[in-house]
């Protein structure tokens, strides 16, 4: 099978992929991912063949913009205007061009790449969805419909792109907003917190892993504002660290790869400051993460049953962070007006009262009973072997 894997945004679009990517490419097939051309490194990095597909440009590194208060109307616009809209129609002609150059059998893509949706129609394959909203609930679903169908019309589709022909969804049971289902063909998969490759921790990870070790009666507090967000977060890095350090507890604080940690200053001791380590070493020490609530932190945090302290500044974040209040597993903050006091108020509390850890753990043992990215690809195969008819 030859497996095209698309995916339109930055990191946190892509991680959820690469598990079954690279079980896919474990079984044999041919895998070649797709993204927009700031993210080829990454895709590099992590052992895909890769080409640029364009759509979404990620931020200027060395770009900080001030933190604004969250507008869900807005974000949802921008999945309705902006992704499904100028975004999708770059994308679906490039993707056209790939697919009919490299022939895939099947197209594997992230929920928002509607290009790779209406290229799959396009050139007739069979597409599978992976779920990157998966408190769903973010947009008005007939809305995007309309904007989806619009685009897909410019390219000979006037009824929109069909439905996947498999949806996988990365996150347990009951996780999802029940009034915004997902329909046709779903199954569920693990989160790729549960599923990526451990090995040996590089050299500067393993520095940071044995600091944690040298404390183990202390709990572990993570924090993180994501790959994104993190730019646009202002003086929250400052005022959450702040809070944190009063804790008697080990804080690790990862800023991203386009922030300096000496931004932050001096530190206490009990608080250490990198740009990035990978999540699935830092989450099975971890007693607390605090977050934007980006889809990723919080499935991962589920996965080891860590419950959170969240502070939504947009995208679906503010869904994840309604969900995990609503099941008992998170505190949400406010992350114009929070101060450092209510910061290690509610991080204190989170730590010391047992009903945030009893409600997250059962979250663990759904997680882990989930299917594997391997267990997918047969799934995958059956769409490609109905396809070409055999």
């Amino acid at each position: 099978m030859r497996l095209l894997v698309s995916f339109v945004g930055g990191t946190g679009h892509f991680l959820p992929l690469a598990p079954p990517a690279r079980a896919a490419a474990a079984a044999g097939d041919r895998v070649l991912v797709t993204g927009q051309s700031a993210m080829l490194p990454v895709v590099a990095a992590a052992g895909f063949t890769v080409v640029d597909s364009g759509g979404r440009t990620l931020a200027d590194p060395a770009a900080r913009r001030p933190l604004a208060p969250v507008d869900r109307a807005a974000e949802a616009a921008v999945i309705n205007d902006v992704f499904a809209g100028r975004i999708a129609r770059g994308r679906a002609t490039r993707l056209i061009e790939i697919g009919r150059t490299w022939r895939p059998d099947v197209i594997l893509h992230d929920e928002v790449d509607f290009g790779a949706a209406i290229a799959a129609d396009v050139l007739g394959l069979p597409r599978v969805e992976l779920v990157v909203l998966p408190a769903g609930g973010t947009v008005d679903r007939d809305r995007l419909a309309s904007s989806v169908a619009r685009t897909s019309a410019e390219f000979g589709l006037p009824a929109g792109p069909r439905a996947a022909t498999l949806t996988l969804e990365p996150a347990p049971p009951g996780f999802r907003d029940p009034t915004d289902p997902l329909i046709g063909t779903v199954r569920r998969i693990r989160p790729a917190a549960l599923d990526v490759p451990l090995g040996d921790p590089d050299p500067a990870t393993a520095r940071v892993l044995g600091r944690l070790d040298q404390f183990p009666d202390r709990p572990v507090v993570w924090l993180t504002l994501g790959t994104i967000f993190h730019q646009e977060s202002g003086d929250l890095f400052g005022r959450m660290t702040a809070g944190l350090s009063r804790l008697d507890a080990s804080v690790m604080v990862t800023v991203g790869r386009e922030l300096d940690p000496a931004e932050l200053g001096p530190t206490p001791p009990n608080v250490w400051v990198e740009r990035y380590v990978p999540q699935q070493f830092l989450l099975p020490r971890c007693d607390l993460v605090a977050c934007h609530a980006g889809s990723g932190s919080v499935l991962g945090a589920l996965a080891f049953g860590v419950p959170m302290l969240l502070v939504p500044m947009g995208a679906d974040q503010p869904a994840n962070a309604d969900r995990c209040a609503a099941l008992g597993v998170a505190t949400v903050l406010d992350p114009l007006r929070l101060t450092p006091e209510q910061v290690a108020r509610a991080a204190r509390t989170a730590l010391q009262d047992p009903r945030f850890r009893a409600a997250a753990q059962p979250w663990r043992a759904a997680c882990a009973a989930l299917p594997t990215a391997a267990d997918a690809v047969p799934w995958i195969h059956q769409l490609s072997r109905h396809s070409s008819g055999l």
